[in-house]
């Protein structure tokens, strides 16, 4: 066990390496009301690009704060008034199902107007309107023709923003977990901890906040702590997710450069639509022989890693334990001579 170490952690460290990119689950954050508060708004701008902000059209700083977001790289989304069911001062233009559908498009391109560079919209409060099918229609038919996505904030449970956007084919996601309904920071310390073990599960989480001083403070010491296994990324980067059940396995290949070489067998022809639409990516670690040393070829190695979303060390196990089972590599991982081996990753999906 000892002798083979080194050669056993040559083969783990890559391995370990590309499992934790295969693994990372993704978190979005979102924090809405901006424009108001003009403190607050700026220390989220301090925070990491990835955090996406959500801009009220009619506040009075809305413009300069996206502006300054744009400058960043970060995400802007239109923060778009909806009416709730419960009663409570409403923004302007604030959207109601009891509207035309040329009134919402008129106030949607009006908003569009006052946020630029906006990639989608979200709905500020509207248990009301996300509720109504036909309403929801007249607001997907204007996001339409102005290549927006809708995040929608599910602030009531019988939403229907998902069934109107797939009629008129807006791109859409939901959000996961509210950070702060309660504002305090050990209550939002709480939901970020639930959004990452959403994440973990699911792979992805959304999660929504707003400009609180309780909300800032907790994410300020949060986010440089974030767990290695989470990735934060901007919202659009979870927007229409490929189906994990329309993807085929996970393979691994390592591939020697003779084998790499030579031409596959010619696969039966599929249609043009289930062609690959990218081409395969390789990564290899190089090694140069050195006095004394033998460089052997490896040969092929295949390795499937399961459907079951194995997670950290548990995916790495499962990855090495089926490289040391494969009858190719048993002969080699028993031979004694100092040898330098040579590896190519491959990875197929």
């Amino acid at each position: 066990m000892l002798k083979r170490l080194p050669f056993r952690l040559f083969i783990s460290l890559p391995l370990l390496l590309m499992s934790l990119q295969v693994s990372a689950a993704k978190l979005a954050i979102v924090i809405d009301d901006f424009g108001y508060r003009a403190k607050e708004d700026n220390q989220i701008l301090a925070l990491s690009p990835a955090v996406t902000i959500a801009i009220l059209p009619s506040s009075p700083h809305g413009r300069e704060v996206a502006e300054k977001a744009y400058q960043q790289g970060r995400d802007i989304l239109i923060h778009m008034p909806m009416k709730p069911l419960s009663k409570q001062p409403l923004e302007k233009d604030t959207l109601a199902p009891s509207m035309s559908s040329a009134e919402i498009d008129r106030i949607i391109k009006n908003a569009i107007s006052r946020v630029p560079h906006a990639k989608g919209m979200n709905n500020h409060m509207g248990s009301e309107m996300t509720s109504n099918l036909p309403g929801m229609r007249n607001v997907m038919q204007s996001l339409s023709q102005s290549n927006l996505f809708f995040l929608d904030s599910v602030t009531i449970g019988n939403t229907q923003a998902g069934n109107a956007a797939k009629e008129f084919g807006v791109p859409t996601l939901r959000r996961n977990i509210f950070i702060d309904n309660h504002q305090s920071e050990e209550e939002t310390r709480t939901q970020l901890n639930k959004a990452v073990a959403y994440a973990r599960k699911h792979g992805s989480a959304v999660a929504i906040g707003h400009p609180h001083p309780s909300t800032v403070r907790a994410l300020q010491k949060y986010l440089p702590q974030l767990p290695a296994d989470i990735e934060l990324v901007a919202v659009s980067a979870l927007v229409n997710p490929q189906d994990p059940a329309k993807q085929p396995a996970t393979s691994l290949r390592m591939l020697s450069e003779e084998a790499q070489k030579k031409p596959e067998q010619p696969k039966e022809k599929q249609p043009d639509s289930e062609q690959p639409k990218a081409p395969e990516s390789t990564e290899s670690i190089e090694s140069k022989p050195e006095d004394g040393l033998i460089v052997e070829e490896l040969g092929i190695c295949e390795v499937t890693i399961p459907e079951t979303k194995l997670q950290g060390i548990d995916l790495i196990m499962s990855i090495v334990e089926n490289i040391y089972q494969d009858k190719t590599l048993q002969p080699l991982l028993k031979q004694e001579a100092p040898t330098k081996k040579r590896m190519l990753f491959k990875t197929e999906s």
